[in-house]
């Protein structure tokens, strides 16, 4: 850390500690840059604590695989990391009819062209693999190499390793973005190049790039340990979490390290508020119990929400804000940003460092909105 005139000087001021921010100011301390972070709540508290944590190569955007896949890769350095809850079980995608199993070799080949390992799963071998499946689906895709994490305490981990190099942390709020730096809410000023890691603040930051919140449920259970193998979702699930409507549900289930079933996943623009909403409750777990009828046995021990920053084509803003020299940006990754977010840190960081990046990163450009 410098001074000049009082101003307290960095190579980078990471705002926001979420698992994006968190890992930008890792990867930045690792690189040896003079790292300040900036968050006024717990690290990993917002859209990160209301994340189910998965870690799936998502290929209905080539841009979203890229990344995705690109991001998968710098997991693994994490995969045995204990307070990460890292479990690789595997993703099962499950065909309700054969329309939907017909999709399967198409989606396979995407994948496979990215480097990811599946298998197709006839009827037969889906109830091998999950029991306790509703009678009558046609059968799936597994990707054996998929996994799922605790995503606040990986957030933890990567700010205090950050911290650990000499990065210093602001428990503060940025009041102001000025020329060069930011102000925080108490007057202190941080001179330096700034990256914006807010999730669904970017609005109130930069709101020359456009964001929408999208407000999310999730239910946890009581524990119950082999009801569920591995992670599991409908092949419809791509269509409920990146179409336009104004609310929608997917069937989406994790088996937790601790015996518990995750069950997801609920998309609802418009709402504001925290509070939970039992019609959309129920609406997500009818679509549950539709593909698991177990689940209705199980008692739920705590249902919260949480938003997601959406950006108008659904891919995040990766790399410098346009008519800006010391301002950057990584936000907007909807929800997959646990999943791609070592590698939103890599690409940004990168950028700024004035290197070649290992995936294109014109496709995540926050240019691309801004006239």
């Amino acid at each position: 850390m410098g001074y000049r005139r009082g101003v307290k000087t960095y190579d980078l001021i990471v705002v926001g500690a979420g698992i994006v921010g968190a890992a930008c100011a890792d990867y930045a301390s690792a690189e040896g840059l003079r790292v300040a972070i900036v968050e006024p709540g717990p690290v990993g508290g917002g859209a990160t604590a209301a994340a189910m944590g998965h870690l799936v190569a998502m290929d209905d955007d080539p841009a979203e695989l890229a990344l995705s896949r690109y991001s998968l890769e710098l997991w693994e350095s994490l995969s045995n990391l204990p307070q990460a809850e890292f479990s690789r079980c595997g993703t099962l995608w499950v065909a309700s009819n054969e329309r939907e199993l017909a999709s399967i070799p198409a989606k396979r080949a995407r994948l496979a062209a990215a480097g990811v390992e599946t298998e197709a799963i006839d009827s037969d071998t889906l109830y091998r693999l999950e029991p306790a499946l509703a009678p009558g689906l046609a059968g799936g895709m597994r990707v054996p190499g998929e996994a799922v994490v605790y995503p606040p305490a990986v957030a933890r981990h990567l700010v205090d390793r950050a911290v650990e190099r000499g990065a210093r942390m602001y428990s503060r709020r940025v009041a102001h973005i000025e020329y060069g730096g930011v102000r925080l809410d108490d007057d202190t000023r941080l001179q330096g190049p700034a990256l914006i890691a807010t999730g669904c603040a970017l609005a109130q930051l930069l709101p020359t790039l456009p964001l929408r919140a999208r407000k999310g449920h999730l239910v946890i259970t009581d524990r119950h340990p082999g009801l569920v193998h591995h992670q599991l979702l409908e092949l419809g699930y791509a269509d409920s979490a990146h179409g336009d409507a104004d609310s929608s549900v997917a069937f989406n289930v994790q088996p937790r390290p601790t015996g518990q079933i995750l069950i997801g996943s609920s998309r609802e623009f418009g709402s504001s508020t925290p509070e939970v909403s039992l019609p959309m409750v129920r609406r997500m777990l009818a679509r549950s119990f539709r593909f698991l009828p177990a689940l209705r046995q199980l008692d739920a021990l705590r249902i919260w929400t949480g938003f997601r920053p959406v950006s108008p084509d659904g891919r995040p803003y990766l790399g410098r804000v346009p008519h800006e020299h010391q301002l950057w940006v990584a936000a907007g990754h909807e929800g997959l940003g646990i999943t791609t977010s070592l590698g939103s840190a890599r690409l940004v960081v990168d950028q700024l460092l004035g290197r070649a990046t290992a995936i294109d990163a014109s496709p995540y450009d926050p240019a691309r909105v801004v006239a």
